[in-house]
């Protein structure tokens, strides 16, 4: 695969797949339009080129809450003491492993780093506070805000327009 270009036909199963990736190879290929070896062989490159990073269950929390409780999602601004590339990436390094931590971007302009964490309640957030966000961490302010309502939810990236595509193969 040409690895920098994605036709018409991959850009149709990566949607169909970030709508349903649990569907059968038969279905996603009659959906695409291609064979069903057609659509094999390219989800296949897609997953061994990357581009394709996982496949995951996404849960519902309401329907989870009355089962483990609700949780508590926070966003979280971060700004770090020095920011040099070394103390950005020990940073990311620190936190990247907690599984608290569900999202984590470099913003600019603001704060240094967005996080996205899921804790069980205030007081495991404040655990989490006290475990990545100390001083030994290079942390000069944390800005934490708390979520009342997930109004929407979705991980999709969309694929209309802005990405380079190369004719059909």
């Amino acid at each position: 695969m040409e690895s920098e270009f994605l036709d018409a036909t991959d850009l149709r199963l990566l949607e169909l797949l970030q709508t349903d990736a649990s569907r059968h190879n038969q279905t996603l290929a009659a959906l695409a339009h291609v064979s069903p070896p057609t659509s094999l062989r390219r989800i296949k490159r897609l997953r061994e080129t990357g581009v394709i990073e996982r496949e995951v269950a996404l849960l519902h929390p309401d329907r989870l809450a009355p089962l483990i409780g609700h949780g508590l999602t926070t966003l979280v601004e971060v700004t770090l003491e020095r920011q040099g590339a070394e103390h950005l990436d020990a940073f990311e390094t620190h936190v990247l492993p907690d599984p608290a931590v569900q999202q984590c971007y470099r913003v600019s302009p603001g704060p240094d780093f967005m996080l996205v964490v899921h804790t069980r309640d205030m007081p495991a957030y404040l655990a989490l506070a006290q475990r990545l966000f100390t001083s030994s961490a290079n942390v000069r302010n944390v800005k934490a805000f708390f979520s009342v309502k997930r109004a929407k939810f979705d991980p999709r990236i969309p694929l209309s327009g802005g990405l380079q595509t190369s004719p059909a193969d």
